[in-house]
């Protein structure tokens, strides 16, 4: 009696908390809207935008590089008064007809304040690839963040399915334990019916009773899956965890065609981002050996100055006033000796081309494993729906049988109880096939990439 106490106190307080959660907001969700809620909320999804975004913003940094620069300097200096620079002349130096003392020519003003702005362009004309080979390895890597983010989403949008399902689940789950509970109780009002008339004896009573303390137990379980299912939604989702969830969407398994396993993984290698993604990674470190043999050719640049300066000391004698100025050239530089530095980052970037060759046949294996495993998950999950279909008909056919024997007196209380925990069972492996069908389905959709629709919104 205390045991079966215990289990009302606990229905109770169960019930109690669900109250409270029901009074907070109510969202009616679909699938669909799940989805749309989940990639507008998630951080970690804006985190990796905005990586694919740094990437493209670096890639047309790096680009900048192969075009002429233009840029100004301007100082204003203040210097320290000297004499000015002055030819000094001996009498007689002169010859005749000067006068005969000394004579100070002066040859260069001197100017205190100095001004200046000078003008450069500089356009390279020949890095040996290097501005090349370093803009491809940027634009490569920007494509390959926008992949990783698309795998990101292709990610989130599987795992808010898994969680909305999962939620499903729950709710069916506990809304046939709610009826294996009045199932229960209304065996048990029949068999103290029975032991009222002296038809059974007090311990057929009493075992109905261990089954429905059973099955309310099981009640309290369901509801705290419920609970702790939607919390899972509601977190992935990036709602308020005190959100109450009504699912609007149900499952309706529909037959979609596939088409041969070889085909599906061959879509897969073409459709999923982790693999181009890696692709253009490995097209990345092609151009980083470029880059790291431009070490051997030389550096062709052009470049030219306007000068725009008071005094300009290009300017002789100096006058204290504004003069332009320019200059036109070609410079050439080249390594002769750098004790083998470009040996080495040469052969440091084939080693990273190997690596990245290597990452990309290992990403290849594993998602040809994903897609095989989730073929053959699939064709499973649609044989146990069906086995668990039939198991359900069976379960119910039995019940009822069972239970027109017992009020007839043809049945053993015994049999009652095992056809309704038959029944009990094979509902919920209808519900847990029913689910594995679903989310097998959404879990090959991924493997082969087919999702693209959604996450290139």
């Amino acid at each position: 009696m205390r045991k079966k106490i215990q289990h009302y106190t606990l229905l109770i307080l169960s019930i109690i908390l669900w109250s409270t959660m029901s009074a907070q907001e109510k969202l009616a969700l679909t699938i669909e809207k799940s989805i749309e809620i989940g990639l507008e909320n998630s951080k970690s999804l804006h985190s990796s935008l905005m990586k694919a975004q740094a990437a493209d913003s670096k890639s047309g940094e790096t680009h900048t590089s192969l075009l002429p620069s233009l840029k100004a300097n301007a100082s204003y200096n203040r210097l320290s008064d000297v004499p000015p620079f002055a030819a000094i002349i001996a009498p007689n130096e002169l010859g005749p007809g000067f006068p005969p003392q000394q004579v100070t020519w002066t040859l260069s003003q001197t100017v205190l304040d100095n001004y200046n702005l000078r003008l450069s362009l500089q356009q390279p004309l020949f890095t040996g690839w290097r501005l090349q080979s370093s803009a491809q390895m940027a634009e490569y890597s920007a494509q390959a963040a926008e992949q990783d983010y698309n795998k990101d989403k292709s990610e989130l949008v599987y795992n808010i399915k898994s969680a909305y399902w999962n939620l499903y689940k729950a709710n069916e789950f506990k809304k046939v334990i709610d009826e294996n509970v009045e199932q229960t109780g209304a065996h048990l009002k029949d068999v103290e019916n029975f032991y009222a008339q002296g038809l059974v004896m007090e311990n057929e009573v009493l075992r109905v009773e261990v089954q429905l303390s059973n099955a309310e137990v099981l009640q309290l379980d369901a509801q705290n899956n419920v609970q702790l299912s939607m919390l899972a939604l509601n977190n992935t989702i990036g709602i308020p965890l005190g959100t109450t969830i009504e699912l609007a969407s149900e499952i309706q398994p529909q037959e979609k065609t596939y088409g041969d396993q070889n085909a599906l993984v061959e879509t897969a290698l073409q459709n999923r981002p982790e693999v181009r993604g890696m692709d253009l990674r490995v097209k990345a470190t092609e151009s980083g050996v470029t880059l790291a043999r431009s070490g051997w050719l030389p550096q062709i640049y052009l470049a030219g100055n306007y000068y725009y300066a008071r005094p300009n000391s290009r300017i002789f004698p100096t006058v204290d006033q504004f003069r332009d100025t320019w200059d036109m050239g070609i410079s050439v530089s080249m390594d002769i000796w750098n004790w083998g530095t470009t040996v080495y980052q040469t052969s440091q970037a084939q080693a990273q081309l190997a690596q990245a060759h290597d990452a990309l046949g290992q990403l290849r294996d594993a998602v040809n494993l994903e897609v095989t495993q989730s073929y053959f998950n699939l064709s499973q999950s649609k044989a146990k729906l069906a086995v668990a279909e039939k198991g359900v008909s069976q379960a119910e056919e039995n019940y009822r049988v069972t239970r027109e024997k017992f009020k007839s007196g043809l049945a053993l209380n015994s049999d009652l109880l095992d056809a309704e925990a038959a029944l009990l069972q094979a509902k919920w492996n209808r519900i847990q096939a029913t689910v594995d069908r679903e989310l097998a389905d959404a879990r090959l959709e991924k493997a082969i990439g087919r999702d693209s629709s959604i996450i290139n919104k």
